[in-house]
């Protein structure tokens, strides 16, 4: 009988006890709010790096793109203008008329004739008559520009009231009434050259 007892009650095996508790400590599974919280802050960390990325990307392309946005635009304005220079030269080449200092519409031709009047004849009574061969050429050239003037524009409805048509006659006039009173050889008093000039000068103002 005592026997018996023996082997039915025994004491607990506390060493197997002690190592199933320790067994369960090393293997306890980790809370669930553990885990999510872990993830959730690998999440925003995942997260703030790739939208310092992608802000870092936005920026730098805003500060590279808004230069090249404003050089193309530059490009397109000055190409513009190239454009418009070039079509008003054209119109310029082929335009029989041009306007005057004065704001006039005139024609072409008769506004370089007059110009060469205006160029030539203040030269000749510039030059120095001492220097006949200088004094000579220029001479030749202001008869010559006064005579294709007066044979192309003499007369002309489109000029004949126009103010540089007017002084330029007035100073053609001069010029032709002293030296048929004074003859072709006679040296040119100088209140006639300063009143001719003077017309000439005005002359220029309207061409």
């Amino acid at each position: 009988m005592t026997a018996f007892l023996s082997s039915k009650i025994r004491p607990p095996p506390i060493l197997n006890s002690v190592d199933k508790i320790t067994r369960e400590k090393e293997y306890k599974p980790q809370s669930r709010c553990h885990i999510v919280c872990q993830e959730t802050w690998s999440s925003r960390r995942h997260v703030i790096a790739n939208g310092g990325v992608a802000l870092v990307s936005v920026l730098a392309f805003n500060c590279g793109f808004r230069p090249l946005v404003a050089w193309a635009g530059d490009e397109a304005i000055e190409q513009e203008e190239n454009d418009e220079s070039l079509v008003g030269a054209f119109k310029s080449l082929f335009d029989p008329n041009e306007k005057t200092k004065s704001g006039r519409v005139l024609p072409k031709a008769y506004l370089n004739s007059a110009r060469e009047v205006v160029k030539t004849l203040r030269e000749s009574l510039k030059e120095d008559p001492n220097d006949m061969a200088k004094f000579r050429r220029t001479a030749d050239a202001a008869k010559e520009s006064i005579r294709e003037y007066l044979g192309s524009w003499r007369g002309q409805p489109t000029v004949v009231n126009e103010e540089s048509y007017v002084v330029i006659e007035k100073a053609i006039r001069s010029l032709a009434r002293f030296y048929s009173e004074a003859g072709p050889s006679a040296p040119l008093p100088e209140q006639v050259k300063l009143e001719i000039i003077s017309n000439l000068d005005t002359a220029d103002k309207f061409l």
